[in-house]
């Protein structure tokens, strides 16, 4: 080998193969002289900078950047080098900054896609300094001004799909500098932090974002309701106060502040900034809100006043004339004039929100209830159906309302006349995942199979088919089968409660089937904290548990438990 180097000293796979042949010092030695022959050569300085002390490998890669001006491979050793031994970004971003100037003073062509390469490439290495750097220097290279905020926008988001969440920071960082009030850049930024930073780095960037963009509500409220679930309280009121002096007249402010005393407990603040809100910021929410609050604490005359004066400012808002009727039928003894104030409001309901599907609804069962309130106050069956029909001939098409009519006639005994409403509501409502479900569900056994591969056919992606379907595929004991079927319900609409409570009723009744705890045990718990960092908001068993005045403080494991 040592005379095959003498007669070729400047062969780059000779002097390779004979360091291979070395321990680690006697392969310093050799690099040392391998350099001095092969000067053109990036691999043998960058293996010996990796084998001499800090101070050694400093002077070797100065002497391969005289040798190797254009070579980036060289410029961002050195950075790494610096470091990896504590030097301050500052010293970092210098190395880098004289490495893209070097490069094109030489005419080196480096393109802006490979520095951001390299970029990655440095952070898989645990520099996050360099990488920051490198992409400070490099990711406007070529790119017009118009063009920047889209090409950054979609560079940060490849970054982070790839892992590589400093080099997504370092050009989202790069992007705000030049774009400092673009709420989609913010708002990229927090999602990045929420998902991969730490509690602080998230609390840093949306107090920036805050500061850059006071009047955008949202970026005070996610950074309240982080510092609330962190448990610092008074920060979470620190940064709300701020809020309010940046928006002075903002509803969802004075909601989120009325919401953290409420939650804490403080019910008495909660209703002096209610009270406040009213008169600074009224809004039908805000009323709805305060009506809440007394009817949760037991005030029920106080929730009816507001429901009231909630009312007269804003007649056509469904969820006053709601809860108003609710508080009377739920909340008052049973009684002709509990009976008689529930339907007035939603009578008034019904004249000013004659679409509301939901008010139709409440009203007909309200009915249906009556004689439990009032012998002789009339209602019944016949009363609720007559109320169906003729919302229905107000609203055509609401899949809603057909299937309270048909629930109606099943609760009544009426199966045969539940049977042809359902025939009548697919006709009208051919395409209504609603509707197909409910088929699906109350179809006898033999017709269950053929009634889902229909509903399948005409809603392929509707959560709730897939849900119905998946429910059959458990009946039958396809475990693996329904568990795909659910899976693919809860990745269609994660916001959809429902599809949650059947999956974890489903991996509940699979743990018991197999005697207690086992592997599957883990699904269900996986499948619980999916549903908690979901935080659904929908759906109609969900929201019939979540919203009853006895769950509200609940949280989403536990609402998960009681559906």
């Amino acid at each position: 080998m040592r005379k095959g180097l003498e007669a070729n000293p400047s062969s780059v796979t000779l002097w390779k193969t004979a360091i291979e042949l070395e321990d680690a010092e006697d392969a310093r030695v050799l690099l040392g002289v391998a350099v001095e022959k092969v000067p053109h050569s990036v691999e043998m300085w960058l293996a010996l900078a990796r084998l001499e002390t800090y101070e050694n490998a400093r002077k070797v890669l100065n002497r391969a950047r005289r040798a190797l001006p254009a070579e980036r491979a060289v410029w961002i050793a050195a950075a790494k080098l610096e470091e990896a031994h504590g030097q301050e970004s500052g010293i970092v971003d210098k190395i880098v900054d004289k490495a893209v100037r070097s490069l094109d003073k030489h005419d080196a062509v480096v393109s802006r896609a490979q520095w951001l390469k390299e970029a990655e490439a440095a952070e898989s290495a645990g520099a996050s300094l360099t990488a920051a750097a490198v992409v400070r220097h490099t990711v406007g290279l070529g790119v017009d001004p118009e063009d920047r905020f889209r090409t950054w926008s979609d560079d940060a988001a490849g970054a982070r799909e790839r892992g590589k969440v400093a080099t997504a920071r370092a050009i989202l960082a790069v992007a705000l500098s030049a774009f400092p009030t673009k709420r989609a850049l913010w708002t990229q930024a927090v999602e990045l932090e929420k998902s991969d930073g730490t509690r602080q780095s998230l609390d840093e960037v949306l107090a920036a974002a805050s500061e850059r963009l006071p009047r955008t509500e949202i970026f005070w409220l996610v950074r309240a309701k982080e510092r609330w679930i962190s448990g610092d309280i008074e920060g979470a009121r620190e940064v709300l106060g701020q809020a309010f002096e940046a928006n002075p007249d903002s509803e969802p402010v004075w909601l989120a502040a009325a919401k953290l005393e409420w939650e804490t407990g403080e019910a008495e603040r909660a209703r002096v900034l209610l009270r406040r809100a009213r008169d600074k910021a009224p809004t039908a929410r805000v009323y709805m809100k305060s009506a809440l609050l007394e009817r949760e604490n037991g005030n029920f005359d106080d929730a009816l006043d507001l429901v009231e004066e909630g009312i007269m400012n804003y007649p056509d808002f469904a969820k006053l004339h709601m809860m108003g009727g609710q508080i009377c039928s739920e909340d008052l003894e049973k009684s002709k004039y509990s009976l008689d104030r529930a339907r007035k409001f939603y009578q008034r309901g019904l004249t000013s929100c004659p679409k509301n599907a939901v008010l139709w609804t409440l009203a007909s069962q309200l009915e249906e209830r009556a004689p439990s309130y009032d012998r002789n106050g009339g209602g019944g069956v016949t009363k609720a159906r007559s109320l169906l029909e003729l919302a229905r001939l107000k609203n055509p098409c609401t899949p809603e309302l057909w299937v309270e009519a048909v629930r109606l006639e099943r609760r009544a005994g009426n199966d045969k006349l539940a049977s042809a409403l359902m025939a009548r509501a697919l006709q009208e409502c051919p395409s209504s995942g609603l509707l197909l479900a409910e088929n699906i569900a109350t179809a006898p056994r033999p017709e269950q199979k053929s009634r889902s591969a229909d509903a399948i056919k005409r809603c392929p992606d509707d959560p709730r088919v897939i849900s119905a379907v998946a429910n059959l595929f458990a009946s039958d004991r396809k475990y693996e089968k329904a568990r795909k079927w659910f899976e693919r319900a809860v990745a269609l609409d994660p916001d959809l409660g429902d599809s949650w409570a059947r999956y974890y009723a489903f991996e509940m009744e699979v743990e018991s089937l197999a005697g207690g705890k086992n592997k599957d045990e883990a699904k269900k718990d996986v499948v619980q904290k999916r549903c908690i960092s979901s935080e659904p908001k929908h759906g109609e068993l969900w929201c019939a548990v979540a919203k009853a005045m006895a769950n509200r403080r609940k949280s989403t494991g536990d609402k998960l438990d009681l559906v």
